[in-house]
């Protein structure tokens, strides 16, 4: 494993292949679709840099203390990030446009380049699970239509035409991110109560 200077960060590879990346003194593992469910349960703090005065996101979230913790976890995420980086290196000369796909309007593909996702590469390297989490994370008014758009999108087909058990499967993840946001605004909501009881 090697290391490279990027983005004021550094940059860990195996094979000249970006998988990590440390910045100040905080580990990033590269995002995908096989870390998503891990992302939906621990929201994450994505890795920001600044460019021509404006903050630009990277599809790297960090490492925070519990997954330190667990070892095993750790090892298993960082493989899936690297096998996504290598898997994203061999289809490197087969770039295409988002506008290109199905299910994608310009508003879509702007949106989706606000979050930092520019290409239908990284669109499948990330997969359309955590491609709507960044999309939710940045605009809670994203409706699960759009998570059935970008997995159509992936595959290559119109939404409406998604296979039940997938257009199920998806519906769920849907559910349950949205539970999860719901269950901290809540607590949020609860602990603002509890504090303004305090100074009455």
């Amino acid at each position: 494993m090697n290391t490279d200077h990027s983005f004021g960060s550094y940059s860990l590879t195996v094979d000249d292949t970006v998988f990590a990346m440390v910045s100040d003194g905080e580990l990033y593992l590269r995002a995908c679709e096989q870390s998503a469910q891990y992302c939906v349960k621990h929201p994450p703090v994505w890795l920001t840099y600044k460019k021509c005065g404006r903050s630009v996101t990277l599809n790297y979230y960090r490492v925070d203390e519990s997954l330190w913790r667990n070892q095993l976890k750790l090892v298993r995420l960082s493989k899936y990030s690297l096998d996504a980086a290598l898997k994203e290196k061999s289809t490197r000369n087969t770039r295409e446009r988002l506008k290109d796909l199905p299910n994608m309007s310009f508003h879509l593909e702007a949106i989706l380049g606000e979050v930092g996702i520019k290409d239908v590469r990284a669109l499948r390297i990330l997969g359309a699970k955590m491609c709507w989490l960044r999309l939710r994370q940045q605009n809670c008014l994203v409706t699960e239509k759009i998570l059935f758009m970008l997995e159509g999108a992936i595959i290559g087909i119109h939404e409406a035409a998604l296979p039940v058990a997938r257009r199920q499967e998806l519906a769920e993840h849907g559910l349950t991110l949205l539970r999860r946001n719901r269950s901290f605004l809540r607590n949020l909501s609860n602990l603002a109560l509890q504090t303004t009881n305090l100074w009455q």
